[in-house]
Protein backbone atom coordinates (compact mmCIF):
# COMPACT_ATOMS: atom_id res chain seq x y z
CA UNK A 1 0.00 0.00 0.00
CA UNK A 2 1.11 3.55 -0.61
CA UNK A 3 0.33 7.13 0.27
CA UNK A 4 0.72 9.85 -2.33
CA UNK A 5 1.73 13.08 -0.59
CA UNK A 6 1.22 16.48 -2.22
CA UNK A 7 3.17 19.27 -0.51
CA UNK A 8 4.46 22.73 -1.54
CA UNK A 9 7.82 21.00 -2.19
CA UNK A 10 6.39 18.49 -4.63
CA UNK A 11 4.78 15.07 -4.70
CA UNK A 12 6.21 11.86 -3.28
CA UNK A 13 5.02 8.34 -2.61
CA UNK A 14 5.38 6.67 0.81
CA UNK A 15 4.87 2.89 1.15
CA UNK A 16 3.29 1.60 4.35
CA UNK A 17 1.57 -1.31 6.05
CA UNK A 18 -2.02 -0.64 7.12
CA UNK A 19 -3.50 0.45 9.40
CA UNK A 20 -1.41 3.52 10.20
CA UNK A 21 -2.27 7.05 11.43
CA UNK A 22 -1.90 9.63 8.68
CA UNK A 23 0.51 11.57 10.89
CA UNK A 24 3.01 8.71 10.70
CA UNK A 25 3.11 9.12 6.91
CA UNK A 26 3.96 12.81 7.05
CA UNK A 27 7.45 12.92 8.60
CA UNK A 28 9.26 15.98 7.27
CA UNK A 29 6.03 17.58 6.04
CA UNK A 30 3.86 17.22 9.13
CA UNK A 31 1.42 20.03 9.95
CA UNK A 32 1.48 21.81 13.28
CA UNK A 33 0.51 19.47 16.13
CA UNK A 34 0.42 21.58 19.33
CA UNK A 35 -1.03 18.72 21.39
CA UNK A 36 1.66 16.28 20.25
CA UNK A 37 -0.72 14.28 18.08
CA UNK A 38 -3.08 13.39 20.93
CA UNK A 39 -6.29 14.47 19.20
CA UNK A 40 -6.91 17.51 21.38
CA UNK A 41 -6.13 20.66 19.38
CA UNK A 42 -7.61 20.00 15.93
CA UNK A 43 -4.67 21.68 14.17
CA UNK A 44 -3.14 18.84 12.13
CA UNK A 45 -5.57 19.18 9.23
CA UNK A 46 -4.89 17.54 5.89
CA UNK A 47 -6.97 16.89 2.81
CA UNK A 48 -7.31 13.12 2.48
CA UNK A 49 -8.85 10.78 -0.09
CA UNK A 50 -8.85 7.00 -0.41
CA UNK A 51 -9.11 4.10 2.01
CA UNK A 52 -9.55 5.94 5.31
CA UNK A 53 -10.99 5.06 8.68
CA UNK A 54 -14.41 6.50 9.47
CA UNK A 55 -14.20 9.76 11.45
CA UNK A 56 -14.56 9.25 15.19
CA UNK A 57 -16.86 11.35 17.35
CA UNK A 58 -13.76 13.19 18.62
CA UNK A 59 -12.61 14.04 15.10
CA UNK A 60 -16.10 15.19 14.08
CA UNK A 61 -16.32 17.42 17.15
CA UNK A 62 -12.98 19.07 16.35
CA UNK A 63 -13.54 19.46 12.60
CA UNK A 64 -17.29 19.61 12.07
CA UNK A 65 -19.25 17.47 9.61
CA UNK A 66 -18.94 20.03 6.79
CA UNK A 67 -15.12 19.99 6.85
CA UNK A 68 -15.05 16.17 6.93
CA UNK A 69 -17.42 16.11 3.94
CA UNK A 70 -14.88 18.25 2.04
CA UNK A 71 -12.15 15.70 2.71
CA UNK A 72 -10.51 17.44 5.66
CA UNK A 73 -9.19 15.01 8.27
CA UNK A 74 -7.02 15.19 11.39
CA UNK A 75 -3.72 13.44 10.69
CA UNK A 76 -3.40 12.21 14.28
CA UNK A 77 -6.85 10.57 14.42
CA UNK A 78 -7.58 9.39 10.88
CA UNK A 79 -5.96 6.13 9.75
CA UNK A 80 -4.93 4.90 6.32
CA UNK A 81 -6.46 1.48 5.67
CA UNK A 82 -5.24 1.22 2.09
CA UNK A 83 -3.98 3.51 -0.70
CA UNK A 84 -4.52 7.17 0.18
CA UNK A 85 -3.82 10.59 -1.31
CA UNK A 86 -2.89 13.40 1.10
CA UNK A 87 -2.47 17.12 0.50
CA UNK A 88 -0.51 19.02 3.15
CA UNK A 89 -0.26 22.80 3.40
CA UNK A 90 2.17 23.55 6.25
CA UNK A 91 1.68 26.81 8.08
CA UNK A 92 4.17 29.57 7.31
CA UNK A 93 7.37 28.87 9.24
CA UNK A 94 9.37 32.08 8.87
CA UNK A 95 8.43 34.89 11.22
CA UNK A 96 8.32 38.47 10.06
CA UNK A 97 10.27 40.14 12.84
CA UNK A 98 12.84 39.50 15.53
CA UNK A 99 12.47 40.84 19.03
CA UNK A 100 15.14 43.45 19.61
CA UNK A 101 17.23 43.86 22.74
CA UNK A 102 16.51 46.36 25.48
CA UNK A 103 20.11 47.62 25.42
CA UNK A 104 23.12 47.35 23.07
CA UNK A 105 25.53 44.43 23.43
CA UNK A 106 29.05 45.45 24.41
CA UNK A 107 32.10 43.97 22.69
CA UNK A 108 35.06 42.38 24.50
CA UNK A 109 37.26 39.36 23.78
CA UNK A 110 35.10 37.61 21.18
CA UNK A 111 34.98 33.82 21.00
CA UNK A 112 35.91 33.82 17.30
CA UNK A 113 37.83 35.88 14.77
CA UNK A 114 35.55 36.58 11.79
CA UNK A 115 31.82 36.13 12.20
CA UNK A 116 29.73 34.68 14.99
CA UNK A 117 26.19 33.47 15.53
CA UNK A 118 24.11 33.82 18.69
CA UNK A 119 20.85 31.89 18.76
CA UNK A 120 18.04 31.28 21.22
CA UNK A 121 16.40 27.91 20.61
CA UNK A 122 12.99 28.50 22.08
CA UNK A 123 10.35 25.84 22.40
CA UNK A 124 8.16 27.77 19.96
CA UNK A 125 10.51 30.18 18.18
CA UNK A 126 14.20 30.09 17.24
CA UNK A 127 15.92 33.47 16.87
CA UNK A 128 19.36 33.97 15.32
CA UNK A 129 21.72 36.98 15.33
CA UNK A 130 24.78 37.26 13.09
CA UNK A 131 27.71 39.43 14.23
CA UNK A 132 30.98 40.62 12.71
CA UNK A 133 33.37 39.80 15.50
CA UNK A 134 36.08 42.30 14.59
CA UNK A 135 33.89 45.23 15.65
CA UNK A 136 30.81 43.60 17.23
CA UNK A 137 28.44 44.87 14.54
CA UNK A 138 25.07 43.11 14.25
CA UNK A 139 24.78 42.26 10.55
CA UNK A 140 21.50 40.36 10.38
CA UNK A 141 18.87 38.66 12.47
CA UNK A 142 16.00 36.32 11.74
CA UNK A 143 13.47 34.12 13.50
CA UNK A 144 11.52 31.02 12.58
CA UNK A 145 9.11 28.62 14.20
CA UNK A 146 10.93 25.69 15.80
CA UNK A 147 10.36 22.76 13.44
CA UNK A 148 10.10 20.49 16.48
CA UNK A 149 6.56 21.77 16.96
CA UNK A 150 5.45 19.03 14.56
CA UNK A 151 6.14 16.73 17.54
CA UNK A 152 4.08 18.81 20.02
CA UNK A 153 3.83 22.39 21.22
CA UNK A 154 5.30 21.82 24.67
CA UNK A 155 8.51 20.38 26.08
CA UNK A 156 6.84 17.38 27.70
CA UNK A 157 5.31 16.16 24.44
CA UNK A 158 8.68 16.37 22.68
CA UNK A 159 10.57 14.63 25.45
CA UNK A 160 8.02 11.81 25.34
CA UNK A 161 8.47 11.51 21.57
CA UNK A 162 12.25 11.44 21.99
CA UNK A 163 12.04 8.74 24.65
CA UNK A 164 9.77 6.68 22.39
CA UNK A 165 12.33 6.47 19.60
CA UNK A 166 12.11 9.79 17.75
CA UNK A 167 15.18 11.39 19.30
CA UNK A 168 17.08 11.67 16.02
CA UNK A 169 14.07 13.19 14.27
CA UNK A 170 13.76 15.87 16.96
CA UNK A 171 17.47 16.69 16.80
CA UNK A 172 17.24 16.86 13.02
CA UNK A 173 14.27 19.24 13.24
CA UNK A 174 16.16 21.62 15.55
CA UNK A 175 19.29 21.52 13.38
CA UNK A 176 17.23 22.12 10.22
CA UNK A 177 15.66 25.22 11.79
CA UNK A 178 19.11 26.53 12.71
CA UNK A 179 20.48 25.75 9.24
CA UNK A 180 17.59 27.60 7.61
CA UNK A 181 18.22 30.66 9.77
CA UNK A 182 21.96 30.45 9.11
CA UNK A 183 21.35 30.58 5.37
CA UNK A 184 18.94 33.47 5.82
CA UNK A 185 21.20 35.70 7.93
CA UNK A 186 24.28 34.89 5.85
CA UNK A 187 22.44 35.80 2.65
CA UNK A 188 21.37 39.10 4.20
CA UNK A 189 24.95 39.86 5.29
CA UNK A 190 26.49 38.69 2.03
CA UNK A 191 28.78 36.07 3.57
CA UNK A 192 29.05 32.30 3.48
CA UNK A 193 28.15 30.07 6.42
CA UNK A 194 31.69 28.69 6.35
CA UNK A 195 32.96 32.12 7.43
CA UNK A 196 31.25 31.77 10.82
CA UNK A 197 33.89 30.48 13.22
CA UNK A 198 32.08 30.78 16.57
CA UNK A 199 28.56 30.42 17.90
CA UNK A 200 26.63 30.49 21.16
CA UNK A 201 23.40 28.50 21.24
CA UNK A 202 21.14 28.91 24.24
CA UNK A 203 17.83 27.32 25.16
CA UNK A 204 16.11 25.52 27.96
CA UNK A 205 17.60 22.28 29.23
CA UNK A 206 15.27 20.11 27.17
CA UNK A 207 15.95 21.99 23.92
CA UNK A 208 19.73 21.67 24.36
CA UNK A 209 19.37 18.01 25.34
CA UNK A 210 17.40 17.25 22.18
CA UNK A 211 19.76 19.28 19.97
CA UNK A 212 22.80 17.45 21.36
CA UNK A 213 21.11 14.04 20.93
CA UNK A 214 21.43 13.17 24.61
CA UNK A 215 19.10 10.74 26.38
CA UNK A 216 15.95 12.69 27.24
CA UNK A 217 14.38 9.98 29.42
CA UNK A 218 15.81 11.24 32.78
CA UNK A 219 13.99 14.55 32.25
CA UNK A 220 10.63 12.77 32.20
CA UNK A 221 10.55 11.08 35.59
CA UNK A 222 11.48 11.97 39.17
CA UNK A 223 14.01 13.05 40.29
CA UNK A 224 14.12 14.85 36.89
CA UNK A 225 17.85 14.82 36.26
CA UNK A 226 19.33 16.39 33.14
CA UNK A 227 21.81 14.18 31.25
CA UNK A 228 24.03 17.27 31.04
CA UNK A 229 23.95 20.80 32.43
CA UNK A 230 26.16 21.91 29.51
CA UNK A 231 28.41 24.95 29.94
CA UNK A 232 30.63 23.36 27.30
CA UNK A 233 31.90 23.67 23.74
CA UNK A 234 30.83 21.33 20.94
CA UNK A 235 32.00 21.27 17.35
CA UNK A 236 29.81 22.38 14.46
CA UNK A 237 30.17 18.89 13.03
CA UNK A 238 28.72 17.34 16.19
CA UNK A 239 25.60 19.46 15.82
CA UNK A 240 25.39 19.14 12.06
CA UNK A 241 25.78 22.86 11.32
CA UNK A 242 27.60 24.13 8.18
CA UNK A 243 30.05 26.49 9.89
CA UNK A 244 33.78 27.02 9.38
CA UNK A 245 36.01 23.94 9.82
CA UNK A 246 36.99 23.81 13.48
CA UNK A 247 34.26 26.24 14.53
CA UNK A 248 33.41 25.89 18.19
CA UNK A 249 29.89 26.25 19.55
CA UNK A 250 29.32 27.21 23.18
CA UNK A 251 26.25 25.90 24.97
CA UNK A 252 25.83 27.97 28.15
CA UNK A 253 25.22 26.24 31.48
CA UNK A 254 21.83 25.23 32.84
CA UNK A 255 21.08 25.49 36.56
CA UNK A 256 18.82 22.44 36.58
CA UNK A 257 16.53 20.18 34.61
CA UNK A 258 13.94 22.91 34.17
CA UNK A 259 15.92 26.11 34.70
CA UNK A 260 17.95 26.24 31.57
CA UNK A 261 20.66 28.14 29.75
CA UNK A 262 18.08 30.55 28.33
CA UNK A 263 17.15 31.65 31.85
CA UNK A 264 20.84 32.02 32.81
CA UNK A 265 21.46 34.12 29.69
CA UNK A 266 18.45 36.27 30.61
CA UNK A 267 19.91 36.83 34.08
CA UNK A 268 23.22 37.80 32.49
CA UNK A 269 21.48 40.26 30.17
CA UNK A 270 19.38 41.74 32.99
CA UNK A 271 22.55 42.74 34.84
CA UNK A 272 22.19 45.73 37.11
CA UNK A 273 18.46 46.14 36.39
CA UNK A 274 17.98 42.98 38.48
CA UNK A 275 20.99 42.73 40.75
CA UNK A 276 21.38 46.42 41.71
CA UNK A 277 17.77 46.81 42.88
CA UNK A 278 16.85 43.96 45.23
CA UNK A 279 14.37 42.55 45.84
CA UNK A 280 13.71 42.15 42.10
CA UNK A 281 12.02 39.55 39.91
CA UNK A 282 12.76 38.31 36.42
CA UNK A 283 10.21 36.22 34.52
CA UNK A 284 10.80 34.65 31.12
CA UNK A 285 7.22 34.10 30.00
CA UNK A 286 6.69 31.54 27.27
CA UNK A 287 5.83 27.90 26.83
CA UNK A 288 8.02 27.31 29.87
CA UNK A 289 7.90 30.01 32.52
CA UNK A 290 11.28 30.50 34.20
CA UNK A 291 11.22 32.90 37.13
CA UNK A 292 14.01 34.24 39.35
CA UNK A 293 13.96 36.38 42.50
CA UNK A 294 17.09 38.21 43.66
CA UNK A 295 16.75 39.15 47.31
CA UNK A 296 20.16 40.74 47.67
CA UNK A 297 21.62 37.58 49.17
CA UNK A 298 19.78 34.70 47.48
CA UNK A 299 18.95 33.92 43.86
CA UNK A 300 15.74 31.88 44.10
CA UNK A 301 14.55 30.23 40.89
CA UNK A 302 11.69 28.08 39.66
CA UNK A 303 10.17 26.83 36.44
CA UNK A 304 6.47 26.51 35.69
CA UNK A 305 4.84 24.60 32.85
CA UNK A 306 2.78 27.43 31.40
CA UNK A 307 2.01 25.58 28.17
CA UNK A 308 1.84 27.01 24.65
CA UNK A 309 -1.18 29.33 25.00
CA UNK A 310 0.99 32.45 25.37
CA UNK A 311 2.47 31.69 21.96
CA UNK A 312 -0.97 31.26 20.39
CA UNK A 313 -0.50 27.50 20.10
CA UNK A 314 -3.11 25.09 21.35
CA UNK A 315 -5.90 27.65 20.90
CA UNK A 316 -8.70 27.01 18.43
CA UNK A 317 -7.83 30.14 16.43
CA UNK A 318 -4.32 30.67 17.80
CA UNK A 319 -1.32 31.62 15.69
CA UNK A 320 2.12 33.23 16.15
CA UNK A 321 2.53 37.02 16.13
CA UNK A 322 2.56 37.26 12.34
CA UNK A 323 0.66 39.44 9.85
CA UNK A 324 -3.00 38.58 10.17
CA UNK A 325 -2.85 37.93 13.92
CA UNK A 326 -5.07 39.87 16.30
CA UNK A 327 -2.43 41.22 18.66
CA UNK A 328 -4.50 43.68 20.68
CA UNK A 329 -8.11 43.94 21.87
CA UNK A 330 -9.53 47.00 23.63
CA UNK A 331 -12.86 47.78 25.28
CA UNK A 332 -13.53 51.48 24.79
CA UNK A 333 -16.70 53.49 24.50
CA UNK A 334 -18.83 50.41 25.05
CA UNK A 335 -17.30 48.66 22.03
CA UNK A 336 -14.70 45.94 21.53
CA UNK A 337 -12.04 46.77 18.97
CA UNK A 338 -9.40 44.40 17.56
CA UNK A 339 -6.05 45.34 16.03
CA UNK A 340 -4.65 43.06 13.33
CA UNK A 341 -0.91 42.89 12.69
CA UNK A 342 -0.19 44.19 9.19
CA UNK A 343 -3.80 45.24 8.64
CA UNK A 344 -6.20 43.24 6.51
CA UNK A 345 -8.48 40.44 7.67
CA UNK A 346 -7.75 38.51 10.85
CA UNK A 347 -6.40 34.97 10.41
CA UNK A 348 -6.10 34.14 14.10
CA UNK A 349 -5.08 35.52 17.47
CA UNK A 350 -1.60 35.55 19.05
CA UNK A 351 -0.59 35.47 22.70
CA UNK A 352 -0.72 39.21 23.38
CA UNK A 353 -4.12 39.37 21.70
CA UNK A 354 -5.60 36.60 23.80
CA UNK A 355 -4.46 38.25 27.05
CA UNK A 356 -5.96 41.53 25.89
CA UNK A 357 -9.15 39.74 24.91
CA UNK A 358 -9.60 38.23 28.36
CA UNK A 359 -9.00 41.59 30.03
CA UNK A 360 -11.43 43.33 27.66
CA UNK A 361 -14.12 40.65 28.02
CA UNK A 362 -13.78 40.82 31.77
CA UNK A 363 -14.07 44.62 31.67
CA UNK A 364 -17.17 44.40 29.45
CA UNK A 365 -18.85 41.93 31.81
CA UNK A 366 -18.76 39.09 29.29
CA UNK A 367 -16.52 36.96 31.52
CA UNK A 368 -17.05 36.43 35.21
CA UNK A 369 -14.24 36.25 37.76
CA UNK A 370 -13.95 32.49 37.25
CA UNK A 371 -13.44 32.94 33.49
CA UNK A 372 -16.86 31.64 32.46
CA UNK A 373 -18.53 33.18 29.40
CA UNK A 374 -21.84 34.75 30.43
CA UNK A 375 -24.77 34.50 28.05
CA UNK A 376 -26.72 37.37 29.62
CA UNK A 377 -26.24 40.61 31.49
CA UNK A 378 -24.09 42.51 28.97
CA UNK A 379 -24.49 44.25 25.61
CA UNK A 380 -22.74 41.50 23.64
CA UNK A 381 -25.23 38.69 24.23
CA UNK A 382 -25.59 37.93 20.49
CA UNK A 383 -21.83 37.34 20.23
CA UNK A 384 -21.94 34.49 22.76
CA UNK A 385 -22.60 31.39 20.67
CA UNK A 386 -22.12 27.64 20.79
CA UNK A 387 -19.24 26.02 18.93
CA UNK A 388 -18.41 22.30 18.97
CA UNK A 389 -20.50 21.78 22.07
CA UNK A 390 -19.06 24.63 24.11
CA UNK A 391 -19.66 28.32 24.63
CA UNK A 392 -17.66 30.71 22.45
CA UNK A 393 -17.41 34.44 21.88
CA UNK A 394 -17.32 35.97 18.39
CA UNK A 395 -14.77 38.78 18.40
CA UNK A 396 -16.45 41.76 16.69
CA UNK A 397 -15.03 42.52 13.27
CA UNK A 398 -12.46 39.73 13.42
CA UNK A 399 -14.46 36.69 12.37
CA UNK A 400 -12.82 34.65 15.15
CA UNK A 401 -14.33 32.55 17.90
CA UNK A 402 -12.75 32.38 21.35
CA UNK A 403 -14.00 29.19 22.93
CA UNK A 404 -14.45 28.45 26.60
CA UNK A 405 -11.63 25.92 26.25
CA UNK A 406 -9.34 28.65 24.86
CA UNK A 407 -10.10 30.84 27.86
CA UNK A 408 -9.36 28.00 30.29
CA UNK A 409 -6.01 27.35 28.56
CA UNK A 410 -4.96 30.98 29.06
CA UNK A 411 -6.18 30.95 32.66
CA UNK A 412 -4.08 27.86 33.32
CA UNK A 413 -0.99 29.43 31.73
CA UNK A 414 -1.26 32.70 33.61
CA UNK A 415 -2.01 30.89 36.88
CA UNK A 416 1.21 28.89 36.52
CA UNK A 417 3.28 32.07 36.11
CA UNK A 418 1.55 33.96 38.92
CA UNK A 419 1.76 31.00 41.30
CA UNK A 420 5.48 30.68 40.54
CA UNK A 421 6.01 34.34 41.42
CA UNK A 422 4.00 33.99 44.63
CA UNK A 423 5.94 30.84 45.62
CA UNK A 424 9.33 32.54 45.26
CA UNK A 425 8.13 35.53 47.27
CA UNK A 426 6.80 33.27 50.01
CA UNK A 427 10.13 31.40 50.21
CA UNK A 428 11.90 34.72 50.75
CA UNK A 429 9.24 35.94 53.24
CA UNK A 430 8.48 38.87 50.93
CA UNK A 431 5.27 40.39 49.60
CA UNK A 432 4.76 41.83 46.09
CA UNK A 433 4.85 45.33 47.61
CA UNK A 434 8.46 44.68 48.67
CA UNK A 435 9.71 44.19 45.10
CA UNK A 436 11.37 47.09 43.35
CA UNK A 437 11.34 45.62 39.84
CA UNK A 438 9.70 42.97 37.67
CA UNK A 439 11.60 42.32 34.45
CA UNK A 440 9.87 40.42 31.66
CA UNK A 441 12.13 38.48 29.31
CA UNK A 442 11.26 36.89 25.99
CA UNK A 443 9.53 38.00 22.83
CA UNK A 444 6.09 37.49 24.31
CA UNK A 445 6.93 39.70 27.28
CA UNK A 446 7.82 42.50 24.84
CA UNK A 447 4.52 42.33 22.97
CA UNK A 448 1.96 42.03 25.74
CA UNK A 449 0.04 44.89 27.29
CA UNK A 450 1.27 45.29 30.84
CA UNK A 451 -2.07 46.78 31.89
CA UNK A 452 -4.05 43.83 30.51
CA UNK A 453 -1.60 41.37 32.06
CA UNK A 454 -1.97 42.94 35.48
CA UNK A 455 -5.76 43.15 35.08
CA UNK A 456 -6.14 39.38 34.59
CA UNK A 457 -3.55 38.58 37.28
CA UNK A 458 -0.56 37.39 35.26
CA UNK A 459 1.54 39.22 37.84
CA UNK A 460 0.59 41.09 41.02
CA UNK A 461 -1.08 44.38 39.94
CA UNK A 462 0.92 46.29 42.56
CA UNK A 463 4.02 45.63 40.42
CA UNK A 464 2.59 47.25 37.28
CA UNK A 465 4.45 50.54 37.73
CA UNK A 466 7.71 48.63 38.38
CA UNK A 467 7.44 46.30 35.39
CA UNK A 468 9.36 46.58 32.13
CA UNK A 469 10.20 44.35 29.20
CA UNK A 470 13.77 43.29 28.35
CA UNK A 471 13.09 41.91 24.87
CA UNK A 472 14.74 38.63 23.96
CA UNK A 473 17.05 38.63 26.98
CA UNK A 474 18.11 35.01 26.37
CA UNK A 475 19.43 35.86 22.92
CA UNK A 476 20.98 39.05 24.28
CA UNK A 477 22.83 37.04 26.92
CA UNK A 478 24.01 34.61 24.23
CA UNK A 479 25.22 37.57 22.17
CA UNK A 480 27.09 38.94 25.19
CA UNK A 481 28.88 35.60 25.62
CA UNK A 482 29.74 35.49 21.92
CA UNK A 483 31.19 39.00 21.87
CA UNK A 484 32.95 38.74 25.24
CA UNK A 485 34.13 35.26 26.19
CA UNK A 486 35.27 36.47 29.61
CA UNK A 487 31.59 36.49 30.60
CA UNK A 488 31.56 32.68 30.53
CA UNK A 489 32.91 32.67 34.08
CA UNK A 490 30.17 35.09 35.12
CA UNK A 491 27.35 32.96 33.71
CA UNK A 492 28.83 29.88 35.40
CA UNK A 493 28.80 31.74 38.74
CA UNK A 494 25.16 32.63 38.16
CA UNK A 495 24.36 28.95 37.54
CA UNK A 496 26.10 27.98 40.80
CA UNK A 497 24.21 30.69 42.73
CA UNK A 498 20.74 29.55 41.64
CA UNK A 499 18.62 27.96 44.35
CA UNK A 500 16.04 25.90 42.48
CA UNK A 501 12.64 25.48 44.13
CA UNK A 502 11.06 22.30 42.74
CA UNK A 503 7.34 22.92 42.24
CA UNK A 504 6.25 19.42 41.19
CA UNK A 505 4.39 17.89 44.12
CA UNK A 506 4.56 21.12 46.15
CA UNK A 507 1.18 21.40 47.88
CA UNK A 508 1.59 25.13 48.55
CA UNK A 509 2.30 25.82 44.87
CA UNK A 510 -0.71 23.71 43.85
CA UNK A 511 -2.95 25.71 46.18
CA UNK A 512 -1.61 29.01 44.86
CA UNK A 513 -2.11 27.78 41.29
CA UNK A 514 -5.81 27.15 41.94
CA UNK A 515 -6.19 30.54 43.63
CA UNK A 516 -4.51 32.24 40.66
CA UNK A 517 -6.92 30.77 38.08
CA UNK A 518 -9.45 33.53 38.71
CA UNK A 519 -9.42 36.71 36.62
Amino acid sequence: MQATLHTPNGTRVVPFHAPVPLLALLEGTAPHTPCGGNGLCGKCRVTARGALSAPSAQELALLGAEAVARGIRLACLAQALGDVELTVTPVQETLSAVTQFASPVQRGAALGRQYGLAADIGTTTVAAYLYRLTDGALLACAAAANAQRAFGADVLARLQKAASGQQDALAHAAAETLRSLLLQVCKTAGIGCEQIDAAVLTGNTAMLTLLARLDAAPLLTAPFQAPSLFGCFLSAKQLGLPLAPGAQIYLPPCAGAFFGADALCSLLAAGGALFDAPPALLADIGTNGEIALWTGGRLLCCSTAAGPAFEGAGLSCGMPAQPGAVDAVRYTGGALRCHVLGGGPARGICGSGILDALAALRQAGILDREGTLLEEGHSFEEAVVESAGQAAFALPGAGLLLTQRDIRAVQSAKAAIRAGIETLLAEAALSPQDCRALLLAGGFGSRLSLASSAAIGLFPPVLLSHTRALGNAAAQGASMLLLDGTLINQVKKLADACEILPLAGDAAFAARYLDCMSL
